[in-house]
């Protein structure tokens, strides 16, 4: 025996088991020195996250490569109101840590279990109207070229413009290895989940449903002949328990709040809840108004518990926050067709960023995610049926959701798309960190 360990197993597939993956070599590396080693003895590499991508965005038949092994960093700069994080790191280790400091993020995922690189890269976004995307929290990024350069990218200077086109930058340009994120002093968010908003309420309201806390979500299953839609407002509370976001003065930390009895002709459910039927809000974050930490609320899933069924697929598409009224309509008219191969949907709202490729470029958004059967035959097609729907509506799919956007059709969609092509021929002009996915959308000029 030599005494060497064995070399890490590669992941089969994805965590949903729709993707599997093909990669020829896969690596796990436990410095900086090794990761340059793989990166420079492949002719193919994608990094993968925590295998919570739906689409093809993270499978390659080269070398396949995960960050977790590389040490974990989390360095605070109270004072500079930042911190310094390793790429391979959850958010949910990193909201717990950061907690312990004082501090927080703006914003969370639904699922604390991702990758804070692989989330940002992909324009993974939390949700809220005065709220962007988890992206727009990296003031800088650290990234490993195909060259085997380590450069530093900054949201000011003279790196800027390229750090706008890198930050969602699919895994195309590089290895990130660190990521800077603005940080906050910590803050207390309660929860209420509301049964019954009727369709037409949802429809009449749904700017002043969206703008009525500091988190909000509509969950429905859009089963004809009208939807009914179930709310989760997350109301932040000011770190004084001053007034703020419905939460009274003088309320003791971890103390139920009186939720009012109705929402909009919606009641006030009287246990915990969860967004998929017949599931145990014991998998969810604590509802009823009981005040916790920011990083214990934002998030709908527990990081001790499975995320959702697991047994799913999933597609996402943001829309204008102008349009929100019309998207409803869009989807409500093809009900009949979504509900039988659908789990539940999620409509929640997201302010604008400035990173070129995310789907809130400089627009505030409404997000229509589908949680889908995990059944691909049944689901295209009406997928696609979607997609022609909300085609007017100028939507732009999630990167790492399943979609059948057409390259031609998507690239009209974003201001720099084109500009992001020019900085992927400049940075990675061998394609080192290419893959079917991206070859197909950001084909060589």
């Amino acid at each position: 025996m030599s005494g060497r360990p064995e070399p890490p197993a590669m992941p089969e597939r994805n965590w949903a088991d729709n993707v599997e993956f093909s990669a020829a070599r896969y690596g796990r590396p436990a410095s900086l020195a090794e990761l340059r080693g793989l990166v420079a003895d492949s002719r193919r590499v994608r990094v993968l996250g925590a295998g919570h991508s739906f689409s093809q965005i993270g499978n390659t038949t080269g070398t396949l490569i995960s960050l977790a092994g590389l040490p974990a960093v989390v360095e605070v700069d109270s004072a500079g109101r930042q911190v310094e994080v390793s790429a391979g790191l959850r958010y949910g280790q990193l909201a717990a840590r950061l907690h312990r400091h004082g501090l927080a993020l703006h914003n969370l995922p639904s699922l604390p279990h991702v990758t804070v690189a692989g989330a940002c890269a992909t324009a993974t976004h939390g949700s809220g109207d005065g709220n962007a995307g988890l992206q727009a929290a990296v003031a800088a990024l650290e990234v490993l070229g195909a060259d085997g350069e380590l450069r530093r990218l900054s949201r000011t200077g003279e790196t800027a413009d390229e750090f706008a086109g890198t930050v969602v930058g699919l895994g195309a340009l590089g290895v990130v290895t660190r990521l800077w994120l603005d940080v906050e002093p910590t803050y207390s968010v309660r929860q209420y989940v509301y049964d019954g908003l009727a369709h037409e309420q949802a429809v009449d309201h749904v700017d002043e449903i969206l703008a009525s806390g500091y988190s909000v979500s509509l969950f429905t299953r859009w089963q004809p002949p009208a939807p009914v839609y179930q709310v989760w407002r997350k109301l932040r509370v000011s770190a004084d328990s001053a007034v703020d976001g419905g939460a009274t003065a003088g309320e003791a930390d971890g103390d139920p709040g009186d939720p009012a009895p109705e929402f909009f002709g919606a009641t006030a459910a009287p246990v915990a809840r969860h967004p998929l039927p017949g599931m145990t809000g014991e998998n969810c974050t604590a509802q009823l108004g009981r005040i916790g930490p920011w990083h214990e609320r934002l998030p709908h899933f527990r990081l001790d518990f499975l995320p959702s069924s697991g047994a799913e697929l999933q597609s996402e598409y943001l829309v204008p926050r102008g349009l929100a009224r019309q998207a409803l309509a869009a989807v409500a008219a093809i009900g009949d067709r979504v509900a039988p191969v659908l789990q539940v949907c999620e409509l929640r709202s997201i302010a604008a960023d400035e990173c070129w490729l995310s789907p809130s470029y400089r627009r505030d958004s409404l997000g229509l995610h589908f949680t889908w059967v995990a059944d691909a035959t049944a689901v295209l097609p009406v997928l696609a049926e979607l997609e022609r729907r909300l085609a007017p509506l100028r939507a732009r799919p999630h990167w790492a959701k399943l979609f059948g956007t057409e390259p031609a059709v998507l690239a009209g969609l974003y201001d720099r798309y084109v500009d992001f092509g020019r900085l992927l021929a400049s940075r990675d002009p061998r394609r080192t960190f290419g893959n079917a996915f991206l070859d197909r959308y950001f084909p060589r000029p």
